[in-house]
C-alpha cells in the first residue's frame, strides 16, 4: 500500500490545500494501492507561482546548458537503481504486464540520457551577418512549462516531457494523470536529491478539472500535453486564446499494410506488439491491418493463433502478455466497441472476458475480420486490445489510400522484403511516424502526428526544442 499525504510544489514537499483523498484501485484484483490527496486548483496555483519565481529569478534558465545536463543526467543515474520499484508501481496502479512495464521503465531511463546527448545537435547560441549588421541568435527556454502526462504510460510519458523541459532550461509544473500517481511521487523523489533550485519543478497529480485550470493558468507559458483529440483540441483553444506555446500528441488508428509478398514470420510478431502491447492502450497501436486480397486468409488464421496463445492474467507474473485494462469505465469503452463490431464485421477470436480472471477489467484479445475502411471499428479510437483486419485487392496505391482514409496520423507500417515497395509505401503514408518491417519508436528520432494525431514532436533534440524560444539580439554598431 502507497500512502501519500503531501504535494512537490517548487522542489518542497506541501500540504495539499484541500482535505479529500483518492484511492488508487488496482486494475487486477480491484483493492485499493494506494492513497493520495485530491489536488485543487489551489495547489496548481502555488506550483505556478513558485515556477514563475523561479523563472524570474533566472538561476536556472541562465545556467549553462551543460550544467544542466549534469543534473539530468544525474537524475538519470538515481533513477536507474530504482527501475524495479518503478515498474511495480506501474504494475500496481494501471496493469501493465511487469515485464513490459520493467522495460518500459529502463527505456525511459535511456531516454533521459539520450536528451541530453542530443544537445549536441542544438544551436544554442549563433553570430549572423546581416545587411544591417551582424545579429547574435539564441535558443533559450519558453518559460514556464506544463506537462500533462497521460495514465498509459505514466512514468515514460512524464519523463519525456519534464527532462527537455528542464534541460531548455524551463520550470515545469508535471500533472500525472490522478489515477496513475505512483511513479510521478517516485520522480519528485529523486528530484529532492538533484539541489535543484527553488521553483524549477513540481509534481502535482491531479484530475481533468485541475488540469484544465493549469492549462488556463496565466502564469503558464507552454502546454505540452499527451491524451485524447477531444482533450488536445480544447487545450489548443485555450492556448490560441492565451497564445501561449503548445504541442499535443494525440490518438491515433494507425494501419500497417501486409502487401502480396509479406514474410509472415515477420510480420505476426511485430503486429502481436503492434495490436497489443500495453493491452492495446496505446496511441501508437498498429489497429488496422490492412492486408492484400492474395494473402487475406493465412493472415488471419496466423493472427488469430497468435491472439488466442497470449497469456492473459496476474500482471505481476513476468509470463503475463495480456494484463487488465485501467478501470472498469476503460473496460466498459472497449467492450461497447466489441458489441459495435460484432453488428458490423466478423468476429474471428476474443470479444469476450477470459474465464480464468474472477476479478479485474480484463478484455481478451479481439480480432474482426471482413472490415471495410468506413466501419465505426476501423476509424474511432477504441484504445483496447482489439485488431480489425481490412482486405484491398488492387496495388500498393488502394493500400495506402485505406490506411490514409482516417482523421488520424500518428504511426503506421508496411511488410514487405521489397526495400523499394517498402520506401514507395513509408513516404506516402501520412503519418508523423512509421516503421518498416516492424513496430518501433526510435528515442532518437522524432515522434509525433499530423491531422488530429497532434502537434509538435518528442524525442530528440526536436523534443528539446520544443521547449525552446528564439531570442535574437541585433548589434548594427558592431560592423562599424
Amino acid at each position: 500500500m502507497y500512502e501519500y499525504d503531501k504535494f512537490f510544489v517548487g522542489g518542497r514537499w506541501a500540504a495539499p490545500t484541500g482535505s479529500n483523498r483518492r484511492d488508487i484501485v488496482s486494475p487486477a484484483t480491484e483493492e485499493v494501492v494506494a492513497s493520495i490527496p485530491e489536488a485543487t486548483t489551489a495547489d496548481i496555483d502555488a506550483a505556478v507561482a513558485a515556477a514563475r519565481a523561479a523563472w524570474d529569478a533566472r538561476t536556472w534558465r541562465d545556467a549553462p546548458v551543460r550544467e544542466r545536463a549534469q543534473k539530468i543526467l544525474a537524475l538519470a543515474d538515481l533513477l536507474d537503481g530504482r527501475t524495479e520499484d518503478l515498474a511495480k508501481r506501474v504494475t500496481a496502479e494501471m496493469g501493465q504486464p511487469m515485464g513490459l512495464s520493467t522495460r518500459s521503465q529502463a527505456t525511459a531511463i535511456h531516454l533521459i540520457r539520450s536528451f541530453v546527448d542530443a544537445l549536441d545537435r542544438i544551436v544554442f547560441e549563433e553570430r549572423r551577418q546581416g545587411p544591417s549588421g551582424p545579429a547574435t541568435v539564441r535558443r533559450e527556454g519558453v518559460g514556464v512549462a506544463a506537462a500533462i502526462s497521460p495514465w498509459n504510460g505514466p512514468f515514460f510519458l512524464s519523463v519525456i516531457k519534464v527532462v527537455p523541459a528542464l534541460l531548455a532550461g524551463c520550470s515545469v509544473i508535471a500533472k500525472p494523470a490522478d489515477n496513475t500517481p505512483l511513479t510521478g511521487y517516485a520522480l519528485a523523489q529523486a528530484a529532492t536529491e538533484l539541489d535543484l533550485p527553488d521553483g524549477v519543478l513540481s509534481v502535482i497529480p491531479a484530475g481533468r478539472e485541475v488540469g484544465a485550470h493549469l492549462v488556463a493558468q496565466r502564469g503558464v507559458d507552454k502546454v505540452s500535453f499527451t491524451g485524447s483529440t477531444a482533450a488536445g483540441r480544447a487545450i489548443a483553444s485555450v492556448c490560441g486564446e492565451q497564445l501561449k506555446s503548445v504541442s499535443l500528441e494525440l490518438g491515433g488508428k494507425s494501419a500497417a499494410i501486409a502487401l502480396d509478398d509479406v514474410d509472415l514470420s515477420v510480420l505476426v510478431p511485430a503486429m502481436v506488439a503492434g495490436a497489443f502491447y500495453n493491452t492495446g492502450q496505446a496511441c501508437t497501436a498498429l489497429t488496422r491491418l490492412v492486408v492484400h486480397r492474395s494473402r487475406y486468409d493465412e493472415v488471419v488464421d496466423a493472427m488469430v493463433t497468435a491472439a488466442k496463445g497470449m497469456v492473459i492474467g496476474d500482471p505481476m507474473d513476468l509470463a503475463t502478455q495480456i494484463g487488465p485494462l485501467v478501470s472498469a469505465e476503460q473496460r466498459d469503452r472497449v467492450e461497447r466497441y466489441i458489441e459495435i463490431g460484432k453488428s458490423e464485421a466478423t468476429l474471428a477470436c476474443g470479444g469476450g472476458r477470459p474465464t480464468n480472471q474472477a476479478k479485474g477489467f480484463f478484455v481478451e484479445p479481439t480480432i474482426f475480420t471482413d472490415v471495410r475502411n468506413d466501419m465505426r471499428i476501423a476509424q474511432e479510437e477504441i484504445f483496447g486490445p482489439v485488431l480489425s483486419i481490412i482486405p484491398f485487392d488492387g496495388g500498393d496505391d488502394e493500400a495506402i489510400a485505406i490506411a490514409n482514409d482516417t482523421a488520424y496520423g500518428l504511426h503506421g507500417a508496411v511488410f514487405t522484403p521489397d526495400a523499394e515497395r517498402a520506401a514507395h509505401v513509408a513516404r506516402r503514408v501520412e503519418s508523423g511516424t512509421f516503421t518498416i518491417n516492424g513496430y518501433v519508436n526510435n528515442p532518437a528520432a522524432p515522434f509525433g502526428g499530423v491531422k488530429a494525431s497532434g502537434l509538435g514532436r518528442e524525442f530528440g533534440a526536436e523534443g528539446v526544442e520544443e521547449y525552446l524560444e528564439f531570442h535574437t539580439i541585433n548589434d548594427p554598431r558592431a560592423s562599424e
